[in-house]
């Protein structure tokens, strides 16, 4: 596959059990392409994936079988779900024969309007799947952000992407939480026994309706075939989850002469430890990493939950939000405190660049025509002391007004090493080197952080905008220091009471 026109390949999917051919513009999302085929409950809410009521389930690969994973219908091109099996609230049951979600929801009052309960059926059917949840213990909302789960093992958190306005969360957290577990006969448990198939080469090339301008959208079956198509196409857009881009196309009317997939390329999907860095490939998403990670990284186990909602962490990359150059992108700040380097990958090779040098500007980077993110390394060992803190106008699901990112050591009483990443303070993300010159070498102690602090706060050049005021933003840099501090010290105090009971 190159970049010169070939045969257009037929691009269908799975629905409810049944192959539909994809045939509109390649700018059209998942969302309209279900609507145009009668399945009216797949909502458009906000068009940018906070509401959920477009949510629908999408067999994803987990290692040896699959699992349902819930995305957003409208960031996602139909054609990226070429050769994929994807389930709507429709499929999941009928009026005569319900499906123990939506029988909940009946039973408990889950519904008024109905406007977005098809999206929290989706939601909740995948966390019904989840292989998981059978062994998942109940935590209470009162120990810890990362997880609510129920008596029956429902993370609670896995609906914080779908949004009601009219019924109240009691009675749909009661239906969550009043499910057992699949029937054996059950056929969507089954189906996550089996592989996924494998991603078909798509390239498919249709006129854009209102302007008559010809679109193209490809995924290529291998990571040279991408590379050769960004090299004699460089301004082509790469697309992973789609959870900007999406954006972009459903509020701004963006267009794009050439779209390239790379969701699913094996060689982006990898994770791997060595002795000396672990590395992600771009192309895994947060899910899959937090997954896989198991709390190995616990910066990264901060950030997970803290980033959007799971709806969104099940299509975003890690490649692709660091590929948006923007300056408040969630996973730069704790990537930062972790020392990241990142993979470049062209026609002409790989290169590393440490992630404190890619970015240039707002929204640019070093990276150059026809390179593309392939991974990103974590330096081994890593820091003990780690923290990510989160500042937005919301506690979940929010963009940030401030993001911090810590990662430091602590030998016999001093700072060896600390590392601070920034995110909403400048037209880049940023390393907090004043502040981290000022503790290395000093006493580990309060005296210490406050003196830092007075210099944390004049890190960056904050602006006023829409979420927060410069002075606010340097205040929240000043305290953070202390707060991570403080964080440190009730979590060793807690390890010491364990220890000694």
């Amino acid at each position: 596959m190159s970049a010169e026109a070939t045969q257009e390949t037929k691009c269908l999917v799975t629905v409810n059990g049944t192959a539909k051919e994809i045939d509109g513009p390649p700018h059209t999302n998942a969302l309209d392409f279900l609507r145009g085929q009668g399945l009216i409950g797949c909502k458009e809410g906000c068009a940018e994936g906070e509401c959920g009521a477009c949510s629908i389930l999408v067999a994803r690969s987990d290692r040896q079988g699959s699992r349902w994973t819930a995305v957003n219908a409208c960031l996602l091109p139909a054609a990226a779900l070429d050769g994929q099996e994807i389930i709507t609230s429709e499929g999941l049951g009928s009026v005569a024969a319900m499906h123990p979600v939506q029988e909940e929801m009946a039973n408990r009052g889950g519904s008024q309007c109905g406007y977005c309960t098809p999206g929290f059926v989706c939601s909740m059917a995948a966390e019904y799947y989840r292989p998981e949840r059978s062994s998942q213990p109940a935590v209470s909302a009162g120990d810890g952000e990362a997880h609510q789960c129920g008596p029956n093992g429902f993370d609670l958190h896995a609906l914080s992407g779908n949004l009601c306005r009219c019924t109240g969360y009691r009675p749909i957290r009661d239906a969550a939480y009043a499910l057992g577990t699949p029937e054996t006969e059950d056929p969507l448990a089954a189906r996550q026994a089996q592989p996924v198939l494998e991603p078909p080469a798509t390239d498919i090339q249709r006129a854009d309706t209102p302007t008559g301008d010809l679109g193209r959208f490809r995924r290529p079956t291998d990571l040279d075939q991408a590379l050769q198509i960004l090299a004699e196409e460089p301004d082509t857009v790469l697309l992973a989850g789609g959870t900007d881009w999406g954006v972009e196309v459903n509020i701004k009317g963006a267009r794009a002469r050439s779209v390239l997939a790379i969701d699913r390329l094996a060689e982006l999907r990898q994770i791997r430890w060595t002795e000396k860095f672990l590395e992600l490939g771009a192309g895994c998403t947060l899910s899959e990493v937090e997954r896989q990670l198991a709390g190995k990284v616990p910066l990264l186990s901060n950030l997970f939950p803290q980033f959007a909602s799971r709806l969104i962490r099940n299509g975003a990359t890690m490649g692709g939000n660091l590929g948006t150059g923007s300056p408040i992108g969630d996973t730069p700040p704790a990537l930062l405190a972790l020392e990241a380097e990142l993979v470049l990958s062209s026609i002409r090779g790989n290169r590393m660049v440490a992630l404190e040098d890619y970015f240039t500007g707002y929204r640019q980077s070093v990276r150059e025509p026809g390179e593309m993110i392939t991974a990103i390394r974590i330096p081994l060992p890593l820091s003990e002391l780690t923290s990510f803190q989160k500042i937005s106008k919301r506690r979940f699901d929010d963009i940030s007004s401030v993001a911090i990112g810590y990662a430091v050591r602590v030998e016999g009483g001093l700072i060896i090493k600390a590392r601070i990443g920034l995110g909403g303070v400048a037209a880049t993300p940023l390393r907090a080197i004043s502040t981290e010159a000022m503790l290395e070498g000093k006493p580990w102690n309060l005296e210490t952080i406050r003196a830092a602090a007075h210099t944390m706060g004049l890190e960056g050049t904050p602006m006023d905008d829409h979420r927060a005021s410069a002075e606010y933003r340097k205040a929240m840099l000043a305290s953070s220091l202390e707060r991570f501090y403080a964080q440190q010290h009730s979590r060793c105090a807690a390890e010491e009471g364990e220890q000694n009971s």
